[in-house]
């Protein structure tokens, strides 16, 4: 049956980033379908627990870990800790990104270094720490959360439209090397969500710009649009697709 191929029971997943806006919600999918979910965030917090208990009063099992992305052992941290529940980590979803938005003649090496170092760097780095247990068992999921904007770029971001971009090609890059092993990698790419992030200030957009930058479907999307999407793409139904970047993004892409 088609229903069972979403079951992600026995599973355990690390969703990096998962305790507010999309990482939450992927977070608490995953979890109604089964898994046990690693919830993320550079302190490991109330509002991270907070999350955990969603996912545990909803008869799941769950427990947070802390690490900042950007500290050199974080990967490190973040493997000892994550593993320590459950088990070893079937899917990971890595979901925590740093965005700094910043008129491109005004960008500054640090500005460039931190999100190169959150997003792409630390990526890289976790996929290389959590593969081999993957491996071995001869399952896992590799999910990345990417933008619209390797796309589309907005003006004012174009460091962290360049990360996401460079994540793509990881992606496309690493699936290959890993298809035998039975794990799937694939690039989960949102619009514009209705969370936290979109009320960060940004630049404005030159109106000739902002008009190619239209969401044809109209409006922001929620984090449950992009949650389901994740669900079909670590679980058993979505054993077929790997190097692909799905855009959901009410067609603000095309």
């Amino acid at each position: 049956m088609i229903k069972e191929l979403f079951s992600l029971t026995g599973k355990n997943a690390l969703v990096t980033g998962s305790s507010q806006g999309i990482g939450q919600a992927i977070a608490l999918a995953l979890a109604e379908f089964g898994a046990n979910v690693i919830v993320h965030n550079r302190k490991g917090d109330e509002e991270a627990q907070q999350v955990a208990n969603q996912i545990q009063k909803q008869g799941g099992k769950s427990a947070v870990v802390a690490a900042d992305l950007l500290e050199p052992d974080a990967v490190e941290q973040l493997f000892q800790q994550a593993t320590k529940p459950f088990g070893p980590i079937d899917i990971l979803v890595t979901n925590a990104s740093m965005q700094l938005p910043e008129e491109w003649e005004e960008t500054t090496p640090d500005q460039f270094d931190k999100q190169v170092n959150a997003n792409w760097k630390s990526t890289l780095m976790l996929m290389q720490r959590f593969t081999p247990d993957m491996a071995d068992r001869g399952w896992g999921r590799i999910l990345t959360i990417g933008s619209v904007q390797e796309e589309k770029p907005h003006p004012a971001m174009i460091v962290y439209a360049g990360t996401k971009a460079a994540i793509a090609n990881t992606v496309l890059n690493l699936a290959l090397q890993l298809a035998d092993k039975g794990i799937t990698v694939n690039n989960l790419s949102p619009g514009v969500i209705d969370t936290p992030r979109i009320e960060e200030p940004t630049p404005p957009v030159p109106k000739e710009i902002s008009q190619r930058m239209s969401i044809p479907i109209g409006g922001a999307g929620k984090p449950e649009d992009i949650a389901g999407m994740a669900v079909l793409l670590c679980s058993d139904a979505g054993r077929y697709v790997t190097g692909q970047t799905i855009f959901v993004d009410g067609g603000m892409g095309l």
